[in-house]
């Protein structure tokens, strides 16, 4: 059986699949580079890092750890059995994220298949979501998602779910002071820098509610305030290490649980605020009982959105 990586187009087909996850600031911080008909390396691009919110390259390494998930994804499809070394030469290629070797494995099971389909459907909904609560068959599905990745979901209940958004939102004063955080934030925004960061268009509206379950990027096009979801769904993805194998898990088990969650109709959107305030401070995070927190998220169920921009895969490899 031809291994997934010996001709241009099957490379193709991989950087496309990688090049649609899920990324800060769709910052898309990955490259994607053939090794002869071997392997398969994901690289970081430093370039696409964020200096300021990211100093210690965490969020990179987890949008990057999505990025893999699809790449993986996409090889099991193929009738291989992608087997992945995380960091792989750290000491001479520090920018070398992972290496995915193929080993014939046969067909896909058809659970892998509909997450690969659903790899183009996934959307990140800032939009209100309905009061419609998550069946306890959703949430179980979407824990099992991130276990297999060897992360944790925690689901916050309403009460928690207030004390997080009243985190977040003070988080989020604290960093709209922050000069060049706010730089950087624009430069990955409409009126940036970037043509393909985060446009009006996928930013939502401004929430008239406080605080507020959506992050406001101040570029709303004199869309009017709405209300959103009374009682917002939280969650916390955890791992039980801070490093940055452990970003890269987190990352590969964000993925999996938002497919996961598109295979159900649901949505989700993420409220790092505190996250990045922590990162900036340089404060390691602390051990808790269920693991440390890499992402916070509201998941429900959003209308139709449009998809962000995607770099082109001439860029990736």
């Amino acid at each position: 059986m031809m291994p997934p990586f010996a001709t241009d187009l099957a490379v193709r087909r991989l950087i496309a699949a990688a090049g649609q996850a899920p990324s800060v600031l769709n910052t898309q911080p990955w490259r994607l580079r053939a090794v002869r008909d071997e392997c398969a390396e994901l690289l970081a691009d430093p370039g696409r890092r964020l200096r300021v919110g990211d100093p210690r390259g965490r969020s990179l390494h987890v949008s990057c750890g999505a990025a893999l998930f699809n790449l993986r994804l996409a090889v099991r499809t193929t009738g291989h059995r992608p087997l992945v070394r995380l960091l792989p030469n750290t000491a001479g290629e520090p920018r070398v994220l992972a290496a995915v070797h193929a080993s014939p494995y046969g067909p896909a099971l058809s659970r892998t298949r509909e997450l690969y389909d659903s790899i183009g459907l996934r959307r990140t909904n800032r939009e209100p979501f309905s009061e419609r609560p998550l069946s306890r068959y959703v949430l179980a599905d979407l824990r099992r998602a991130a276990a297999c990745e060897g992360a944790g979901l925690v689901v916050l209940d309403p009460r928690a779910s207030a004390d997080l958004l009243e985190c977040v939102a003070v988080a989020d004063d604290e960093l709209s002071e922050d000069s060049g955080y706010r730089a950087e934030v624009r430069a990955w925004t409409t009126g940036g820098s970037r043509c393909d960061g985060l446009p009006s268009y996928v930013q939502g509206p401004r929430c008239a509610d406080d605080p507020a379950p959506v992050r406001d990027f101040g570029q709303h096009g004199g869309r009017e305030p709405v209300h959103f979801e009374s009682r917002p769904q939280l969650a916390v993805l955890t791992t039980a290490g801070d490093r940055p194998v452990d970003w890269l898990r987190a990352g590969q088990a964000l993925q999996r649980l938002l497919l996961t969650a598109t295979l159900h109709g649901v949505s989700a959107s993420f409220l790092n605020q505190p996250l990045d305030l922590r990162d900036m401070r340089h404060r390691s995070d602390p051990r808790h009982r269920r693991g440390h927190i890499q992402m916070i998220m509201r998941l429900g169920y959003g209308p139709a959105v449009p998809r962000a921009p995607r770099r082109p895969t001439t860029e990736l490899a």
